[in-house]
């Protein structure tokens, strides 16, 4: 296979405040509507042979606004499961849990359905999904893959790719609406592109476009 492409979707309302989100499927905000259209023409020179999508709507949304084709959901891409700190700031977690960090200590119980996802839980989801990616690689010959997702998850996915822990996936922060890549050199894992964006002045002319979607 080519390169593993790293998109996470655009800007959301918790996104920009903070608020920890899993589960709950908040839509783009119209800032990352504009992010995820300027993602056009940074994919625009690569050979994509499929794009694996989170089942969230930010990340579908994301996809289609990127204009990216021959999209398959991957419930395995959903964001780390925040369980009881789902909607909740580090800053407001840590008024309680001052020596609370996510990537060692993961989370506490939600609802029910919602239990919260321990570091190695979320490390053997991105193995499952590395593990997908390497046979669709082996069909797709020389084509990308593209994973559309979200933030925690793909640094996750980014550390176990580099053969590293979960936790170190605390390493590798990630914007919203940006374009990652992860290849090879002689043969080992390696980061080639990291938080590809347009600038603020291009992304102002996206903004200005008529949308047709």
């Amino acid at each position: 296979m080519g390169e593993l492409i790293l998109i996470r979707h655009g800007e959301t309302e918790w996104s920009l405040s903070g608020q920890h989100t899993s589960y709950t499927d908040l839509p783009l905000t119209a800032h990352g509507e504009n992010q995820a259209r300027a993602l056009v023409p940074l994919l625009a020179d690569r050979q994509i042979a499929l794009t694996l999508v989170s089942p969230l709507a930010r990340a579908r949304r994301t996809a289609e606004l990127a204009g990216l084709r021959s999209t398959r959901i991957s419930p395995d891409l959903h964001e780390w499961n925040y369980g009881g700190y789902e909607g909740v700031t580090t800053e407001e977690i840590r008024r309680t849990r001052p020596d609370w960090n996510l990537w060692t200590d993961g989370t506490t119980p939600g609802p029910g359905e919602h239990p919260g996802e321990s570091p190695s839980d979320v490390s053997d989801r991105a193995d499952r999904v590395l593990a997908d990616v390497r046979a669709a690689g082996e069909r797709s010959g020389d084509g990308d893959i593209a994973l559309v997702a979200h933030s925690h998850f793909l640094r996750v996915l980014t550390a176990r790719y580099l053969r590293l822990t979960a936790a170190e996936g605390a390493l590798f922060r990630l914007e919203t609406g940006t374009v990652s890549r992860l290849g090879t050199e002689h043969g080992n894992p390696v980061i080639t592109a990291w938080n590809l964006a347009l600038p603020d002045s291009l992304l102002r002319t996206v903004q200005d476009l008529p949308h047709s979607a």
